[in-house]
């Protein structure tokens, strides 16, 4: 997706999982988000989502997950008051059948390429890109569960209900077996590359669920982190990019 020349103040926010936990770990951080999202409303900033906002999501055209209504339907004020939120799906959030557009939100699967006070910008979730031009190719499990062969055949096989369960465990198996160090070191080494090889300025990514900023004398590279956990999102205001930290004592954003 390219976007044209979009205006500060903006929000990056990446992997919150929501529906990935206990009942009351749900909770807080379905609190925590609207909060947040109470909190850029009323300074009219910008939201990115750059993938997992939730774990899992999966729409079969007769079925819509039950869960995050009220969420969604913060968002979806949001997206009618201020601006409809760009949203990249990640690995666990890329079954979407138009509910989320119908939400309010600007969908893609890939990345967005835009440019903010003349630097141009890369947003993408992380775990690969379908265009071979980036180098960043999906682990073959992503691909098979993105393949719209497969997607056809689950959803005739699993009603919206069972498939959904099915997946929701599969990925909370997965999570338990993954390394995100792993990840780290291939999307920094990723990241540097394509800086020194393209003309981004900044690219911004989740996914790994490390936060840090790498900075080069060609660009820099943000990994979001969490939100279920870290808290952190990255904000660009005053011609200035940093990583944050929400604060839900106070309602603010601090430094991370």
């Amino acid at each position: 997706m390219d976007l044209s020349t979009i205006k500060p103040p903006v929000l990056f926010l990446s992997d919150v999982h929501f529906g990935g936990f206990s009942d009351q770990e749900n909770h807080r951080i379905e609190t925590e988000l609207i909060q947040l999202i109470d909190y850029c409303e009323q300074r009219s900033i910008q939201i990115f989502i750059l993938g997992d906002l939730f774990d899992y999501w999966m729409e079969f055209p007769d079925y819509i997950p039950s869960y995050g209504n009220k969420l969604l339907d913060r968002f979806e004020t949001y997206n009618r008051n201020i601006s409809s939120i760009p949203y990249i799906t990640g690995n666990h959030d890329h079954w979407t059948y138009g509910h989320l557009i119908d939400r309010g939100f600007k969908i893609t699967h890939e990345y967005i390429q835009c440019s903010l006070d003349q630097k141009k910008l890369m947003l993408l979730h992380g775990d690969g890109l379908a265009n071979s031009h980036f180098d960043l190719p999906r682990p073959l499990m992503h691909r098979i569960l993105r393949n719209s062969f497969f997607l056809k055949c689950y959803r005739a096989i699993l009603n919206g209900s069972a498939g959904l369960t099915l997946m929701k465990y599969f990925s909370r198996f997965n999570r338990k077996l993954d390394d995100p160090e792993n990840h780290k070191e291939m999307l920094s080494n990723w990241a540097k590359d394509q800086l020194q090889k393209s003309d981004f300025d900044l690219i911004i990514s989740g996914h790994d669920h490390i936060p840090r900023r790498e900075q080069y004398d060609f660009g820099s590279y943000i990994n979001l982190g969490t939100f279920y956990k870290h808290r952190t999102l990255a904000l660009y205001n005053n011609s200035a990019i940093k990583l944050v930290c929400w604060e839900p004592e106070t309602h603010s954003l601090k430094p991370f």
